[in-house]
C-alpha cells in the first residue's frame, strides 16, 4: 500500500511542486518517498511514489521501480504474486527482489496490457516505456485502490488523493456545488452514480479499466473486466462448499504480508467469519479491534465478545463518546478532501488510529459480503419477489413475517410485497429526498437511477450496491481513514473468483429459514461461533449521531448555526427547525444532519 502521483503533458513541473506533493504523501508512504522525471521532445512525464512497506521490506523494492526501459509506480497488493512469480520463472523470467511490485512489472513485460487479467488483488499503477514513450495506467476490478485524474490544457495529472493533484498542478480547485447538493439531498448512495467528485474538473479513474497514452498523446481507455450474473443449476450443498472453498483461498492469499495484520471486528457475521477463518484454518495470531456504541440500537458488544472468547485472541475495544467530535471530524474532512460520507466512516477512523498505535500496518475488514450473498432488508423483499412462483414461496413469506417484520424500520421495506406490483420501486433508497431538497437555497432534483447489470431484480440491485452505490463509498472512506494513519486495508470478500462463483448460485439458495447470507453462514459452520453465525438481526457498522454529538450542549448549537459559507447552500431556518425538535430525529434526518455538519466543515476548509 502506497501513494502515487504523476503528470504527462507539455507543462514543466518544478521541483517545488514535486517536493510539496511528496510531503503530502507521507501518510500513505512514510517509509520511502522518491520521484523521477522523463523529458521528451515535447512532453514531460513525472512519477512520484511514497512507500508503506508491506511485502519485501528491503530498499531494493522501493519505487519508482525500473526494469530496462520500463518504470513503474504502484499502489496496492497483488495477492497471487507468489503463484505468478513461479509461472514467470518457468517462462525464463529472472527476479532481483521478492516483491509483488517486480512481479507486476515483469507480468506487464511478459503479457503486455492483458497482464491485469492475471492479477488477484487491489491496485492502481502506472508503467512508462521509455523506448516507445507509452504510458499505461490501470485500476483494479472493484476500485479498491483510489486514482483521480485532473485534465488541464497542457496535460493530465493523476494521483491517489485529490490533495496530491492540487499540489502537483500548483493550481486552485473549485468546489463542485452540484455534487455537494447531491450528497445532502440523495445521500451517500448517490455519490458514485457519476464520475464527479467534490471538486470541479477532478474525476475518478474508472474501476476495472486501463488507459494507454501513446507517444502522440492519443488515449485509449479499455474496460478489461465486467461483472456478470450467470445463475447455474446447483445443489445447495455445492453452493455452500464452492463458496467456502473460494472464501478460504481468498483469506489465505490476503494473509500474505511481511508485517503484522489486525482484524476489524464488528458483531456481524462478515468480519467475525474472516477473523475466525484466519485463526482456526490458518493458525494466524489474530488481533481484533472493535467499536461499541452505548446506544442499544447499535450496540454489538455481546456478539463481539462471543468471537473474542471463542478465538481467545488479543483484542481492543473502543467506546464511543461525544468528546472532541467536531475537532476530529474537521481533521477527517480535511484529509478526505471532502465530507465524510456517513457516521460509519467517522467511527471507523477510531479503529484505524488504534490499529496504527499498536504497531499494525495492515487491517482486514468484511466489506462486500452483503453484496455477494444478500445482506440488506430490501434483499429479502426482492428475494420474495423472485420466489413468487417458487413451490416454497409461502414458507419464504412466513419466515419473513416471523423474523424480518419485527426488526425492519424502513417504512417501505415493512411491506413484504413491495416489489410485486412495481419491481422498479426504489423510493426507500433516497428516503425523504424531497424534504431535504427543500432545505437547500437552490432547487436540486435528481431522481434515483440504477445501472442494468443483469435481468434479475435481486442480483441487479446487489450489483448496483457493489459497483455504483455502497461499496465504492466504503472503499473510498476506508482507504482514506486507513492511510491517514499509514495502515493498509484489505477486503477478502472482494475477490474476483469468489464474486464470479457467488453470482452463479441460484437465488433460491441465498435466503433460507429467514436468514440472509445463508450461504456464508453455512460455509463457516464449525469455524465461526454460533452466537454470531445464527444471529438474525442486522445492525450494521454504524452508530447513533447522539453517541458522537451532544445536541443539548449550547456550544454545539452555536457552532452549527454560526455564520458559515454552508448557508449559501442550505437554509439556516431548516437546520434550526431540525435542532428544535423535541423528539429524536428519524434515521434519515439524523443522516442529513451529519451530512450538513460535514458540508459545513468542508466549505469552511476551502475558504
Amino acid at each position: 500500500m502506497c501513494g502515487i502521483a504523476g503528470y504527462i503533458g507539455r507543462d514543466k513541473v518544478d521541483q517545488g511542486r514535486i517536493a510539496s506533493t511528496l510531503r503530502l504523501m507521507n501518510n500513505r508512504g512514510p517509509d520511502h518517498q522518491a520521484h523521477t522525471v522523463f523529458h521528451e521532445d515535447s512532453r514531460e512525464l513525472v512519477f512520484l511514489h511514497a512507500r508503506l512497506k508491506i511485502i519485501d521490506l528491503d530498499a531494493r523494492a522501493n519505487q519508482p521501480f525500473k526494469i530496462g526501459n520500463h518504470t513503474i509506480i504502484y499502489n496496492g497488493e497483488i495477492y497471487n504474486y507468489v503463484e505468478l512469480r513461479r509461472q514467470l520463472i518457468k517462462a525464463g523470467v529472472q527476479f532481483s527482489t521478492s516483491s509483488d511490485t517486480e512481479v507486476l512489472l515483469q507480468a506487464y513485460l511478459h503479457w503486455g496490457e492483458g497482464c491485469v487479467k492475471y492479477f488477484e488483488g487491489m491496485w492502481s499503477f502506472a508503467v512508462y516505456d521509455g523506448k516507445t514513450k507509452k504510458l499505461f495506467i490501470a485500476r483494479d476490478r472493484f476500485g479498491e485502490k483510489p486514482l483521480y485524474l485532473l485534465r488541464v490544457a497542457d496535460g493530465i495529472y493523476f494521483a491517489s488523493e485529490i490533495k496530491f493533484l492540487k499540489a502537483l498542478s500548483g493550481g486552485a480547485l473549485s468546489v463542485n456545488v452540484r455534487h455537494l447538493s447531491r450528497y445532502l439531498v440523495n445521500g451517500y448512495k448517490s455519490l458514485y452514480k457519476t464520475k464527479e467528485t467534490f471538486f470541479e474538473a477532478v474525476e475518478e479513474f474508472p474501476r476495472a479499466s486501463s488507459l494507454t497514452i501513446d507517444a502522440n498523446g492519443h488515449e485509449r481507455l479499455t474496460r478489461y473486466w465486467d461483472p456478470a450474473c450467470n445463475e447455474q443449476p446447483m445443489e445447495l450443498s455445492d453452493a455452500i462448499e464452492g463458496f467456502r472453498e473460494r472464501l478460504l483461498e481468498s483469506v489465505r492469499l490476503r494473509l500474505r504480508a511481511d508485517v503484522p495484520m489486525a482484524f476489524c471486528l464488528s458483531g456481524g457475521v462478515d468480519s467475525a467469519a474472516l477473523a475466525s477463518i484466519a485463526s482456526k484454518q490458518f493458525k494466524y495470531e489474530v488481533a481484533t479491534f472493535s467499536l461499541v456504541d452505548p446506544d442499544e440500537r447499535y450496540n454489538e458488544y455481546k456478539n463481539i465478545k462471543a468471537t473474542i472468547d471463542d478465538l481467545k485472541c488479543k483484542h481492543t475495544i473502543i467506546e464511543l463518546s461525544t468528546q472532541n467530535t467536531f475537532e476530529r471530524l474537521r481533521k477527517l474532512v480535511d484529509y478526505h478532501d471532502g465530507p465524510v460520507s456517513t457516521i460509519s466512516y467517522y467511527i471507523h477512523s477510531f479503529l484505524s488510529q488504534a490499529i496504527a498505535s499498536q504497531g499494525y500496518k495492515v487491517a482486514c475488514s468484511g466489506t462486500g459480503a452483503d453484496e455477494l450473498v444478500t445482506g440488506y432488508y430490501d434483499h429479502y423483499s426482492l428475494h420474495l419477489y423472485e420466489m413468487r412462483q417458487h413451490p416454497q414461496f409461502e414458507e419464504y413469506l412466513s419466515d419473513w413475517q416471523k423474523y424480518v417484520a419485527p426488526v425492519v424500520r424502513n417504512p417501505y421495506l415493512q411491506n413484504p410485497r413491495l416489489y410485486f406490483d412495481n419491481p422498479s420501486v426504489r423510493d426507500h433508497i433516497y428516503l425523504n429526498r424531497q424534504e431535504f431538497a427543500a432545505c437547500l437555497q437552490e432547487p436540486f432534483d435528481e431522481p434515483f437511477a440504477e445501472k442494468a447489470f443483469c435481468p434479475s431484480p435481486l442480483r441487479n440491485r446487489m450489483m448496483n450496491e457493489m459497483f455504483e452505490e455502497s461499496i465504492p463509498v466504503i472503499l473510498h472512506e476506508d482507504d482514506l481513514n486507513s492511510m491517514m494513519y499509514s495502515v493498509e486495508n484489505r477486503s477478502p470478500y472482494l475477490d474476483s473468483k469468489l464474486f464470479e462463483f457467488s453470482y452463479t448460485i441460484p437465488a433460491e439458495h441465498l435466503i433460507k429459514d429467514g436468514y440472509n447470507k445463508f450461504i456464508l453462514r453455512e460455509a463457516v459452520k464449525g469455524i465461526l461461533n454460533d452466537t454470531v453465525r445464527t444471529d438474525r438481526q442486522k445492525k450494521g457498522f454504524n452508530a447513533s449521531i447522539n453517541s458522537i454529538v451532544d445536541f443539548k450542549d449550547p456550544a454545539t448549537r452555536e457552532y452549527l448555526l454560526d455564520g458559515s459559507p454552508v448557508f449559501s447552500l442550505v437554509k439556516k431556518e431548516s437546520i434550526e427547525g431540525l435542532l428544535n425538535q423535541d423528539k429524536p430525529l428519524a434515521n434519515s434526518y439524523s443522516k442529513f444532519i451529519f451530512s450538513f455538519i460535514n458540508a459545513k466543515m468542508f466549505l469552511e476548509s476551502q475558504r
